[in-house]
Order: C-alpha cells, then structure tokens, then sequence
C-alpha cells in the first residue's frame, strides 16, 4: 500500500525518539554508544534528534550494542525498515511542475557512479529522443495529473549530458517488449531505436536486450534504478518508491545480475536495435 508521508514522518521521530531513550535507559553516553557502534558521536547525535536517517544496519548494531531484548529489537528494526522507504505520487511531482523531478533525477545522478537501470516495459529518460520523450511525459488517461510537457522534455534532454561523463558507469537492461512496445509513430520509434544502438558505443554505457523466447527463471515485473550500493527506486503507475534498506538493495542487484546474465550485449545488442529501427522504418514506408 502507499505510504502516506504523514505516516513516514511520525514513524521516523518514533524511531529517532526510540533509540534515544534506549541509550538513555541504559546509561551510556552518545560519546560511549559511538564507540561501541565504531561510528561517530556526531551521527549518533544526528540519529537520535532525527537529523539523520538510519540504515537497517545502523539499528542494527546500536540495538546490538545496547544488548536491547529480542521483542524490542524485532520491533524497532521493523520501524526503521518502514522508515527506510519513501513514497512520492506522480500527482505530488505535478503540482510543483514534473521538470522538478528531472531536476531531482540529475541530482542523484550527479552524486552516483554506478548506476543499473532494469526496464522491463521502456526505455529510460537518459536513452529518449525528444519526440518519444514528448509522447512519454505527455497525458496518457483523463486521470493523469496535468503537466508542462514542453518543460519537463526539455529537462529531460538536458539530464542526458551527463552520459558523456567518463567517470560515471550506466546499464541499461531492457526487454525486447521495452525496444518494440509502439509508445510513439513508428519514425519516432525508429529513431529511439537507432539512438539508443548509438548510445551503446559510449565507453560508459552498457545496453542488455532479453530478446523473448528465452527461458529467464524470473519475472520482469517492475521497473527499477540502483544507485550505486546505497538505493533503488521503483517505478509504479501512480508514484514511485525509494528503498535504502541494504537488504532490498543486495536483492534488486540480484535481480539485475540474473536479467542481465540472460541479455544480448555490446555489438548483438546494438545489432538487435538497429534491426528494430529497420523494422520501424520499413513500416514508415
């Protein structure tokens, strides 16, 4: 279910409020749990006031180090694993413009060295040609929150600059539904497909197709992002979460590493995508 962030606020005073009083209870000084966590006593202090979010692994070993009683333990690290997912709406994004969120993706992007995009279902922003970006960002049913198309394609052409950074890394792991699915006219079509064959001749771009046909022991069901080591946001019809539990991380790269082992890549890939822009073209004509 949706996670309300009315609900994310109060969960993570609650746990900010927890652990203070724990480490009050038993007492031990910020300065004295510091040691026994080996973090700082800053962060200690930053956690405890609310100032910081923890990892599941943070609680983990500052319950540990307070030698909290199971029931609690259990507890609190199920509060901090519901702290550690965030909600937005695609509704919230418009209200305040949907190029805001492009601003927010070029941020992250910006701070993160590896990035592994899985896309079952399309392309990402950084791959789109403007038109198929326009027909993406555009209303897809009468319910979707209104937008600045013109805005928020412009934001996004402009994020893609940061594909010739040679210090980043970027995969991108796509279905062949995700290539074939019609989104845009068929010369658009053509022309993502041919961009995105060009794109993979970047030293820091990877592109995996899972071409149908093949037996994959897994389901693509969602699209997601892994930011390094350190986040996953997926993609759902009416928001998207984020999720900073190293556990979920540690499963979505699983994931990611099982779709991949299965995919065509480097020259079989961009053969696969200049064949699909043929194909489009020759429907063109």
């Amino acid at each position: 279910m949706p996670i309300e962030p009315e609900e994310q606020a109060r969960e993570r005073k609650d746990l900010a409020e927890a652990l203070r009083g724990l480490r009050r209870a038993s007492g031990l000084s910020g300065e004295r749990l510091a040691l026994r966590c080996n973090m700082s006593q800053t962060k200690i202090s930053r956690i405890e006031t609310g100032r910081a979010l923890p990892t599941v692994l943070d609680v983990e070993r500052i319950l540990k180090a307070l030698a909290v009683p199971d029931e609690v333990t259990g507890e609190l690290l199920r509060l901090a694993r519901r702290a550690n997912v965030d909600y937005a709406s695609w509704r919230t994004y418009a209200r305040v413009g949907l190029y805001h969120k492009q601003a927010e993706l070029r941020a992250l992007e910006s701070s993160s060295r590896v990035m592994r995009h899985f896309l079952p279902a399309i392309p990402t922003g950084l791959l789109h040609v403007r038109e198929y970006a326009t027909e993406t960002l555009s209303l897809t049913v009468a319910s979707d929150p209104t937008r600045d198309v013109a805005r928020a394609v412009q934001a996004r052409m402009d994020r893609q600059a940061i594909l010739n950074d040679p210090s980043r890394s970027f995969w991108f792991l796509m279905t062949e539904q995700a290539v074939k699915w019609q989104r845009a006219s068929v010369e658009a079509m053509a022309a993502q497909c041919s961009h995105m064959a060009e794109i993979n001749k970047k030293p820091n771009v990877e592109i995996g197709i899972v071409p149908q046909g093949l037996h994959v022991p897994g389901t693509p069901m969602n699209i997601f992002v892994v930011y390094d080591d350190r986040l996953v946001t997926v993609e759902l019809f009416s928001g998207e979460v984020a999720l900073r539990d190293p556990r979920d991380i540690t499963q979505h790269l699983g994931l990611f590493e099982l779709f991949w082992s299965h995919a065509l890549t480097g020259d079989d890939a961009s053969a696969f995508l200049e064949q699909a822009a043929d194909c489009f073209m020759h429907q063109c004509n």
